[in-house]
């Protein structure tokens, strides 16, 4: 039995994930514009650029002068993405993104040697220093993730005893330091998911940890990502990452054809028909892919920006 929610709550990554992997360079002003559009949308939460090398991604070397510039809209939470200490100090002296903490670990060795010049031991400890320092700074510690969950380009599958094992660590962290994680993430790094694989693995999670909030990060290369969004939703999750017109892609992912993540309007338009509420304008939606598509100069792979949603043509057919 399906176990649909009410309502989910879509965090918008389209202005880090989405310019990131981008090989042309894409104006700050720009960027700003873009950010400002999606904070008339309804959107509650949008992650606006990474505190990255900008030798390795250059399209975020502007990302505090991005933050300066967008007008923040009251009832909007604006973050940025880091993956060292060094990133969560670009963060926190913009004072004007919210900075939350996240134990974070990866399924895939190879991944995160490529992703963040890691070993798996090495990225183990590191969780231990950032929370003593997320601490340090009061910075709330809620979330936990694990990134390439479904598959790896460089492994191969990645099997759900392995998630469950990596869940149990990150717990037994968070006990050890006397935090209390509510809401987990489970990140489809490199498309390897599939609405049974989805549903496997979120199962198993809630059998073991029935209390927390999961969430899912999907990205679209395999075409799979509306149809693993739907079984998200079968299996009663409320929270999701997505990009407007399906932006991004992971610049890591050793996959020429790595396509960008779940589209936001898509996603959106299939909840409204099935009367799931999501607290967004689809029509402005559709008009921040439209913008998109122009900033970055090709076609994206949004469907709902050119097919239309189905409340005009309700109108139209009822007129």
């Amino acid at each position: 039995m399906a176990n649909f929610p009410k309502r989910i709550e879509i965090k918008e990554e389209g202005p880090r994930e989405g310019f990131q992997i981008e090989k042309n360079p894409i104006p700050t002003a720009r960027k700003i514009e873009f950010i400002d559009a999606l904070s008339e949308t309804g959107l509650k939460t949008i992650q606006t650029v990474s505190f990255v090398n900008p030798k390795v991604v250059p399209n975020m070397a502007d990302a505090e002068d991005v933050v300066a510039g967008f007008t923040a809209k009251p009832g909007v939470t604006y973050t940025g993405l880091f993956l060292n200490d060094q990133g969560m100090a670009r963060a926190l002296a913009t004072k004007k993104l919210t900075v939350k903490g996240s134990i974070s670990l990866c399924a895939s060795e190879a991944f995160l040697k490529r992703n963040q010049n890691r070993t798996l031991d090495q990225q183990l400890a590191a969780q231990h220093e950032s929370i003593e320092r997320y601490k340090k700074n009061n910075i709330k510690i809620e979330s936990a993730g694990i990134s390439a969950a479904f598959g790896c380009n460089f492994e191969g599958d990645v099997k759900v005893d392995r998630i469950m094992s990596m869940a149990v660590t990150i717990f037994e962290v968070a006990a050890e330091h006397d935090v209390t994680i509510k809401h987990f993430a489970l990140m489809d790094t490199m498309a390897w998911a599939t609405p049974d694989r989805i549903k496997r693995v979120v199962g198993a999670l809630q059998d073991k940890y029935p209390h927390i909030q999961y969430g899912l990060h999907l990205h679209d290369t395999r075409g799979m990502g509306i149809a693993n969004a739907y079984a998200g939703l079968e299996m009663g999750i409320a929270h999701y990452d997505a990009c407007v017109a399906g932006l991004g892609g992971c610049p890591f992912a050793g996959h020429a054809g790595a396509a960008g993540n779940v589209c936001t309007e898509d996603l959106v338009f299939m909840a409204h028909e099935m009367g799931i509420e999501t607290g967004l304008d689809l029509e402005r939606l559709v008009e921040c892919a439209k913008m998109a598509e122009d900033i970055v100069g090709h076609p994206l792979a949004g469907s709902v920006m050119t097919g239309g949603s189905l409340q005009r043509l309700r109108e139209k057919v009822a007129a």
